[in-house]
């Protein structure tokens, strides 16, 4: 077990203030408000070590640099901004979607995200 640092602290705070998968960049911009001198290498080796640790998962969009969020969530969803290019949680999801899949095809786990603009993009 690895022991928990001011680092791995602040790093898990950010992720959790956040409530929204968050980029290295953003957990390292959250993190430093409490550790100033965090660097993003750091902030890479500790999330990479709570994922290995089953606290964070990454999410992956298409295209995107992986993003982390608390494991233990339900079944949820995402939604990307355009603008900000920010990720949300969408905690619905359509249920089944196997009448979608090709004849004979068996559907066994799905990911959908959802794009357009947040709330703070569509007011500016």
């Amino acid at each position: 077990m690895e022991r928990s640092t001011r680092q791995r602290t602040a790093i898990r705070s950010a992720v959790d203030a956040a409530a929204r998968p968050l980029l290295a960049q953003e957990v390292l911009e959250l993190a430093q408000q409490e550790v100033p001198a965090l660097g993003l290498a750091t902030v890479y080796r500790n999330l990479k070590s709570l994922v290995e640790a089953d606290e964070l998962k990454v999410v992956q969009l298409p295209g995107e640099n992986p993003r982390y969020e608390r494991k233990g969530h339900s079944h949820h969803h995402h939604f990307q901004c355009r603008q900000c290019q920010r990720v949300f949680d969408v905690h619905a999801c359509p249920g089944n979607l196997s009448k979608l899949a090709p004849a004979g095809f068996s559907v066994e786990d799905h990911e959908l995200t959802l794009y357009g603009r947040c709330a703070d993009c569509q007011g500016a």
